[in-house]
């Protein structure tokens, strides 16, 4: 008698929640080491003797790894399956993160960190290939936000310990605390994450041929190409704004103290509570719906930022965030779901390679528009970058299938 063929995890399941627990954790292993420098910048530029330009580059140097190693990372993983290739990256991405802060100067740090985002790659371009592959379709939109809630986290876990532990013992000690708790992490996802059902590896020979034709047709598809659009877009502008926010609100009328801006970054709880909401109302109302009123949510925030009124602007931030994390956890999980089913690590590969792209382009670049010009034209060309995402999403995405219940 043959076994029924798999159809996927549903909520309820013990190995669904293994599966959303254990790629939680794999979001915070990920994510807290990869911007964890941020918070210690300035001890780092004073201990190495570095400008602070300098110093910012363990922070670039680690994101343009990762967005260099994703679309490898879904080849590899295409060959001995999602799970041992994120177990692979995780593993030597904390052993970098332990050795890293060990470095006597500057140079060595940031090959270090760049090997790190080399190896962080692993899970942001195939964890959400995962997802879809072993949830059944019902219910790939609400575990996908729970994964990005999980990077939210990650990210916010990776700033405030830093800092916090950074300030009273040194910058190493702040980051290598960061790597320990990450070593945990990693642990519990190998312990979780169950083995995939929905997927069988391919061989080596039948493998090489294939991989520039899946490469080609993911970016030959007009909705893919709009919702790859989406995480360059709103990820830069997100990057840019938490880069250059705590400059705007240190300057007069706010004038406000480094400990309080430090806490901006407690913003990004409002994406962990965001990103799962997102996913569910997009199961229960269609993925472009939810997109859509996200992006007009993170548009919304940024022109409330505009007012000279420090809580104001903090309601601000907390609206932004929480749009973002909310068109990222819908684009990011749409995305393998739009591809067709050979070509899901590479067509989650490719979004978040435009994703960091995004953020490494417009982290820099808005900077020259807040030294040059002001803040009133820097949060306009926030808003415009926006307005640019749901315009795509409305010409590439409006009919798409996947976007309804």
């Amino acid at each position: 008698m043959n076994a029924e063929p798999f159809t996927g995890h549903a909520p309820g399941s013990p190995l669904y929640r293994r599966l959303i627990t254990g790629l939680f954790c794999a979001g915070i292993a990920t994510f807290a080491q990869l911007y964890s420098t941020q918070a210690v910048l300035p001890q780092i530029a004073a201990d190495l003797t570095v400008a602070p330009a300098t110093a910012a580059l363990t922070v670039s140097a680690t994101t343009l790894g990762l967005a260099a190693a994703v679309v490898p990372w879904s080849i590899v993983a295409d060959r001995i399956g999602r799970v041992p290739a994120m177990a692979i990256g995780v593993i030597a991405a904390t052993v970098l993160g332990l050795v890293a802060p060990l470095s006597g100067e500057i140079g060595l740090f940031l090959v270090l960190r760049v090997a790190e985002g080399i190896a962080l790659g692993a899970v942001p371009a195939v964890a959400l290939a995962y997802l879809s592959e072993e949830v059944r379709p019902r219910y790939a939109a609400a575990a996908a936000g729970s994964y990005i809630a999980g990077t939210t986290v990650g990210g916010l876990l990776g700033r405030i310990v830093a800092g916090m532990v950074g300030e009273s013992a040194g910058w190493r000690i702040g980051i290598w605390t960061v790597a320990v708790i990450c070593a945990f992490a990693a642990a519990l996802f190998l312990l979780l994450a169950p083995r995939a059902q929905g997927f069988m590896p391919r061989r080596f020979d039948e493998q090489g041929p294939g991989i520039l034709a899946r490469l080609a047709a993911s970016l030959r598809s007009p909705q893919l190409l709009a919702l790859y659009a989406q995480g360059f877009l709103l990820m830069g502008a997100f990057v840019a704004v938490y880069n250059y926010l705590g400059f705007h609100l240190s300057e007069a009328p706010f004038l406000l103290p480094a400990w309080v801006v430090t806490l901006l970054f407690l913003a990004y709880f409002a994406g962990t509570l965001s990103s799962p909401w997102a996913g569910a109302l997009a199961s229960r109302f269609g993925r472009f719906p939810v997109l859509l009123v996200s992006i007009l949510v993170t548009a919304g925030g940024a022109l409330l930022m505009l007012i000279p009124n420090a809580p104001l602007v903090m309601g601000g931030l907390l609206l932004f965030t929480a749009g973002f994390f909310a068109a990222h956890a819908v684009a990011s999980g749409w995305t393998p779901v739009a591809a067709t089913p050979n070509t899901r690590a590479q067509a989650s590969s490719l979004y978040y390679f435009g994703y960091y792209a995004g953020s490494s382009l417009f982290g820099w670049c808005l900077g020259l528009v807040f030294g040059g010009a002001s803040w009133m034209w820097f949060v306009l060309l926030i808003v415009g970058m926006c307005a640019t995402s749901a315009a795509i999403a409305v010409l590439g995405l409006r009919a798409a299938r996947t976007g309804r219940p």
